[in-house]
């Protein structure tokens, strides 16, 4: 792992190696595309105890990737749409919303940050952002205000995480290893991914940034939403001793004035 302080091609970088975990993730067996298809739900529990209902409401998924939580939204009665900065991840996205019958399904090709102008200036009753999607984000100030821009009036945000704690302990997850507070950008190069370790990849090269939760708060509270809830949840990556608990995910709904 190497790091400097400025790598301008990120999105360039991070993009290459997207769009070619894509037929990785399609062929193998941690998405398990053939039990999604069968029906198979990929949100957590949580997450649909705190969005609530969705039938007959509109929900914009950011960094949808191949659709799977956005798809598990629309058969869930919500109007989707889902949106990725790589075409390989939309175009699997589509053939699956078309596999499954989810004809009220799109898919745009575009980058977070370019959102609202690709959607043609459109609002949703949700927006959705699911996990390890904010640490391909620089900015986060921006997010928020593209964000805020997406949300029709007296809708919200529905963010679902990684919490930042997590990122920063050793796989026994136990022993802190990173720096919580560390804003420089993480360039890794390094082969296959996390669905697959040894997969064959030529696009090894990565760049991610590490946000902390008071950093993701007040960069939405900045953009005019009002923080309804933050919940911290103790199950994620690790699996510690009975006792010993720390915050592996956290969630939060941040809603816009009618």
């Amino acid at each position: 792992m190497t790091t400097t302080p400025d790598f301008a091609d990120w999105r360039t970088a991070n993009r290459a190696n997207w769009d070619e975990r894509v037929p990785v993730h399609v062929a193998g067996s941690f998405y398990d595309l053939p039990s999604f298809v069968a029906g198979k739900d990929t949100l957590r529990d949580f997450e649909l105890t705190e969005v609530g209902d969705v039938s007959g409401k509109s929900l914009l998924h950011l960094q949808c990737h191949i659709g799977l939580d956005t798809l598990s939204w629309s058969r869930r009665g919500a109007t989707v749409t889902g949106l990725d900065f790589s075409a390989p991840a939309v175009d699997a996205a589509g053939g699956l919303a078309t596999q499954i019958g989810a004809t009220t399904a799109r898919f745009v090709t575009a980058d977070v940050y370019d959102a609202f102008d690709a959607l043609d200036e459109q609002t949703f009753d949700i927006v959705y952002t699911g996990f390890g999607a904010l640490c391909w984000l620089p900015d986060l100030a921006r997010w928020a205000q593209t964000v805020a821009s997406l949300i029709a009036p007296g809708g919200f945000l529905y963010l679902a995480e990684y919490h930042p704690f997590a990122d920063v302990l050793d796989e026994d997850g136990r022993t802190v290893e990173g720096d919580y507070f560390r804003r420089d950008p993480i360039v890794v190069d390094a082969p296959g991914t996390y669905a697959d370790p040894t997969a064959q990849t030529a696009a090894t090269l990565t760049v991610e940034w590490q946000h902390g939760i008071g950093e993701v708060v007040s960069a939405l509270t900045a953009a005019g939403l009002r923080l309804e809830f933050l919940h911290e949840h103790d199950h994620g990556h690790f699996r510690l001793p009975a006792g010993l608990r720390v915050p592996l995910v956290y969630s939060l709904r941040a809603s816009k004035a009618e």
